[in-house]
């Protein structure tokens, strides 16, 4: 049975999606962008600052859904610029032990409002 995780830590869906889904054996993100939960949009940012905040915002979904970032299977990181990536992986570096979850890294054309990256993950709720 699906189940909605929804918090008041990350920002608020800004369209026809949930913040994650679950069955309670694996759990869906949607992509995390670099908007704090109270609405402050960190496009100008450098990288790093906008893949911290996408990745806080990540983390307070997985602790509403009762997961941490040891939980996580699977990483998307989507970039609009791949020359980006040594910056955005020292940051996401920050946030994993010595184990982290398996990753793509993508660059795209275009991110939502206008950001330099988005971050979406699945993770186990066993």
């Amino acid at each position: 049975m699906k189940r909605i995780i929804d918090t008041d830590e990350a920002p608020a869906a800004v369209g026809a999606y949930s913040q994650a889904t679950t069955n309670d054996d694996l759990l869906f993100t949607a992509g995390q962008i670099p908007l704090t939960p109270d609405g402050d949009l960190l496009d100008d940012e450098p990288i790093d600052v906008q893949a911290e905040q996408a990745l806080d915002n990540l983390v307070a979904v997985l602790d509403e859904a009762g997961a941490t970032p040891a939980d996580i299977l699977k990483v998307t990181v989507f970039l609009d610029n791949i020359e980006d990536f040594d910056a955005m992986n020292d940051t996401y570096a920050s946030y994993f032990d010595d184990e982290p979850p398996a990753r793509s890294a993508i660059e795209v054309a275009a991110l939502p409002k206008g950001v330099g990256i988005e971050i979406e993950a699945i993770a186990s709720l066993e």
